[in-house]
């Protein structure tokens, strides 16, 4: 048994194309339980696709499988393992369609699925048929949850694949196509008048005259991506391509190929040439986003590349020249992931010839008004609405609050509360009151009372305590649905995670 699997394992790491990468799994699957029809399916928008079947008949792959018209499917995906079914049950998906039985419908046989679960959501469903209705009598459940363990890690490494492949399409856009994106996305220039603004803008200047490579730094939703586009965009690079790679999306079997690209026949599946992000960016500016999370086997590939300025592809023994700028962000304290041993520190100190910290919104308090009148017109426009104003309530509640999603989370808080306070009122003029925000009164940072004198915490330090019970209360409020939480807090569930593992909150849904 263990001989088949391995086949399989090793397809999932490696660069072979998706759908030579699902005929082998099939194969393998029918190898170790005997079966006349198989078929693997993938969750899309509400429906089964099949992204493959065997011994089904050809017409098969074009269908599109309800859950609401096929109850057999709708119980494999509700379950929580293997399902099986006899002929006396539920009508099946596939009655009519095996390829040897032409177009004979084949009531009488023997039927298991199974969901396919990453991360605890389901994305597919693995079904096996069998004519035979003792077929499967003795197929042991665990081989077939193994297998569907296997057939959604395929689904899943496919999918990220092809989502870094449509990246890379679009990363062939003009720098001026990206800039004036992103600058329309995260509203055309950074905004705020405080000192920390001020020199942020200063810094921004003269590191767009500079070819240093740059690491920026900042919490969650502090703009980290916008200063990336405003120095490209302000550089004598600003007519070439800017390419945007998000680190924290790179397979480690992929991180290789997709960075330093690879040549035909150096893995299997690798049918043609194919040029990196290194290549992509020639002449322009890389963005690595979310650095910290490369893996460590790729950071000194990386480090060499930023050393000599030349890439050499998977499977080549040639080197290529480049040039390119290299711009990196991230929310993690590199220098503490270094003492930790998960990042190198040669490649730390070469990434941060010029370290860049965009500063948090609890340090520039005086920009929310100029900032939220920003995120108030955006709010009218996308709500068709008349003019948006905010009371005095509201104010005071919005300079109290400690931002611990920063712009982002103020941006997602407006939003919210103009969509309330707009409800039955198209084109009026619309107040946002203090019932329409969704910040908690414990949210709030207020001061100490005076009549509790207490030893003041160094900023850090104060600014954790606040951050640990924050996130505690919100979970608690959200019923320990940290979902809910990330969304009341304007961060990435993925982040508030880390964020709470680092502050030793415990507790996952």
């Amino acid at each position: 048994m263990l001989g088949p699997l391995l086949e399989v394992a090793r397809d999932l790491s490696a660069g072979i194309a998706a759908d030579e990468r699902y005929k082998r799994l099939v194969a393998v699957a029918r190898r170790m339980i005997p079966c006349d029809g198989i078929a693997l399916l993938r969750v899309e928008a509400g429906v089964l696709v099949p992204v493959v079947v065997d011994g089904l008949r050809g017409e098969a792959i074009a269908r599109r499988f309800a859950p609401s018209e096929h109850p057999r499917l709708a119980r494999i995906l509700a379950a929580s393992g293997p399902v099986r079914f006899d002929d006396a049950e539920l009508p099946d998906p596939f009655d009519g369609l095996f390829a040897n039985r032409g177009d004979v419908l084949s009531r009488v046989h023997a039927c298991i699925g199974c969901p396919l679960v990453v991360e605890a959501t389901v994305i597919g469903v693995l079904t096996l048929d069998a004519l035979d209705p003792a077929a499967f009598d003795h197929v042991d459940d665990a081989t077939v949850a193994l297998l569907a363990a296997l057939a959604g890690a395929a689904i899943h490494t496919t999918m990220l694949s092809q989502l870094l492949d449509r990246a890379a399409s679009r990363e062939q856009l003009t720098a001026r196509e990206l800039v004036r994106e992103a600058l329309d996305r995260m509203g055309g220039e950074l905004l705020g008048d405080s000192a920390v603004m001020v020199r942020l803008r200063h810094e921004i200047d003269m590191l767009a005259a500079s070819e240093l490579t740059t690491l920026i730094t900042g919490e969650t939703g502090v703009g980290k991506e916008l200063v990336v586009h405003a120095i490209h965009a302000k550089s004598h690079r600003r007519d070439r391509t800017l390419v945007h790679v998000n680190c924290a999306a790179l397979p480690e079997q992929l991180a290789e190929s997709e960075l330093f690209g690879h040549v035909r026949g150096s893995f299997t599946g690798a049918v043609d040439h194919r040029a990196g992000k290194f290549e992509l960016a020639d002449g322009g500016t890389l963005f690595l986003d979310e650095i910290g999370e490369l893996p460590l086997s790729i950071q000194p590939k990386l480090l060499r590349v930023l050393q000599s300025g030349e890439v050499q592809r998977v499977g080549s023994d040639k080197a290529l020249r480049v040039d390119v700028r290299v711009l990196a962000a991230t929310n993690r304290d590199l220098a503490e992931e270094v003492r930790a041993g998960r990042f190198r520190s040669d490649l730390f100190y070469r990434l941060s010839v010029y370290p860049l910290r965009v500063p948090p919104l609890r340090d520039r308090l005086e920009d929310i008004p100029l900032l939220s009148g920003h995120f108030l017109d955006i709010a009218q426009e996308r709500l068709g609405i008349g003019q948006l104003r905010v009371s005095v309530e509201v104010r005071r509640r919005l300079r109290e609050h400690a931002w611990p999603g920063n712009v982002r989370e103020l941006e997602h808080l407006l939003l919210r509360a103009a969509l309330r306070a707009s409800e039955g009122r198209p084109g009026d003029k619309v107040v946002i009151e203090a019932t329409h925000v969704d910040l908690a009164a414990s949210h709030a940072a207020a001061p100490p009372s005076p009549a509790e004198p207490r030893q003041p915490q160094p900023l850090r330090e104060a600014v954790d305590s606040f951050t640990r019970r924050l996130i505690k209360s919100t979970v608690a409020e959200c019923g320990n649905n940290w979902a809910e939480a990330a969304r009341r807090l304007g961060v990435q569930r993925g982040n508030l995670h880390r964020l709470a593992t680092r502050l030793g909150v415990r507790g996952r849904d």
